[in-house]
């Protein structure tokens, strides 16, 4: 099934593993969740010898075990979650796994924009059926919040902030009285939320200011802060294990060399510590520099060697792709990647004269050329 699907969802991609899981699941559940808190934690940051299971369980999300177990008991308790962080940090990635383990259902989102309106949270109606037979429950489109609440599993919110005062005032009243009136009809005109409906929202920290959060909405969601990795050892173990997953979808099996790995997370922490040390915005890159731009810059290498190259990853390719990526402001970004290449690849090119820094830097130099 997950072939016929560019990207399957996380309850699809791990049927058979939330089924097993499901299988052996003895602990206690809340409301209808189909794993009890435990397995969930379990399914998301996988198993160890102590959890005594038959087989193994991969880690899904790289991350402190507390903000998962955070995450877990909010849901539990039936408030909003509200995940928080910056651009990449894996917020959209740990409401998928909550949602897929908990409803074994994580496609029921609204994505925040500034076009989100109240009907995309609550519902519309088919305008044929309506002309035809009048408004009635069987002419209505409910929201996938308001599925959500008919079935009692997790509805997602993505980009909260994004989203206008109007439409967050309408998510005050979902959250707290747990049902949405239709005034349209004259009977069956309330919908109320069943046992285990909850929403996860997420919402980037750099959006702060666009649309804020009112003290009524923040009162209902329990935030849980997800900070950018900054270890070094977790960081790499998600670049490969996300890297992996792209690779499968392209039916491509690659081995990441070490050395190179080691590359590209030195290169962002350098960019970083350059931002961090930016007196204004115009000498900072405009990416976020987070782990989800590292992956997109070792996949678009991948698949460049793959397609035009030897098909072994090389140096020379993953700076042409770090460059290409992280350039998105010219001539801005393009003057703050060549101030980088100059002051700090250049260096450790001259110390490795015959090793994969100095390819790093000449293919840095070529793709800082061709777009300059």
């Amino acid at each position: 099934m997950t072939d016929s699907m560019l990207r399957a969802p996380a309850e699809v991609k791990y049927a058979e593993e939330l089924d097993w899981l499901e299988s052996v699941d003895d602990g206690p559940k809340p409301f209808s969740w189909r794993l009890s808190p435990r397995m969930v934690r379990l399914f998301i940051l996988g198993s160890e010898r102590a959890d005594g299971l038959d087989r193994e369980i991969p880690q899904k999300w790289f991350g402190d075990r507390s903000f998962v177990e955070r995450a877990i008991v909010t849901l539990a308790s039936d408030r909003g979650l509200l995940l928080i962080g910056d651009p990449g940090t894996g917020k959209s990635w740990l409401a998928e796994l909550l949602s897929a383990a908990i409803s074994r259902n994580s496609t029921l989102v609204v994505q925040g924009t500034a076009g989100t309106t109240e009907d995309h949270i609550k519902y519309s109606w088919n305008v044929s059926m309506v002309i035809a037979k009048g408004q009635s429950r069987e002419s209505m489109i409910p929201s996938p919040i308001m599925t959500a609440m008919e079935r009692g599993v997790i509805g997602r919110f993505e980009e909260l902030t994004r989203s206008t005062s109007d439409v967050q005032d309408a998510l005050i009243s979902i959250l707290s009285e747990k049902y949405v009136s239709i005034p349209e009809l004259d009977e069956d005109n309330t919908v109320f939320a069943r046992p285990g409906f909850s929403i996860i929202a997420t919402a980037n920290s750099r959006d702060r200011g666009v649309n804020d959060l009112s003290s009524a909405l923040k009162r209902r969601f329990n935030f849980v802060r997800i900070p950018v990795v900054t270890n070094r050892r977790s960081e790499a173990e998600i670049v490969r294990f996300r890297t992996a997953e792209l690779m499968r979808r392209h039916r491509i099996e690659v081995e990441v060399p070490p050395t190179l790995l080691d590359i590209l997370l030195q290169s962002f922490a350098d960019l970083r510590a350059a931002a961090a040390s930016a007196t204004s915005d115009d000498e900072k890159l405009e990416s976020a520099l987070s782990t989800a731009e590292q992956i997109g810059v070792l996949e678009d290498a991948i698949l460049h060697s793959q397609f035009f190259g030897d098909r072994a990853l090389g140096a020379r390719t993953l700076a042409g792709s770090l460059v290409g990526s992280l350039a998105r402001r010219s001539p801005e970004d393009l003057a703050i990647l060549n101030k980088f290449w100059h002051g700090v690849v250049e260096p450790r090119g001259r110390k490795d004269a015959d090793g994969p820094w100095q390819d790093f830097l000449e293919g840095g130099r070529e793709a800082i050329e061709t777009l300059s």
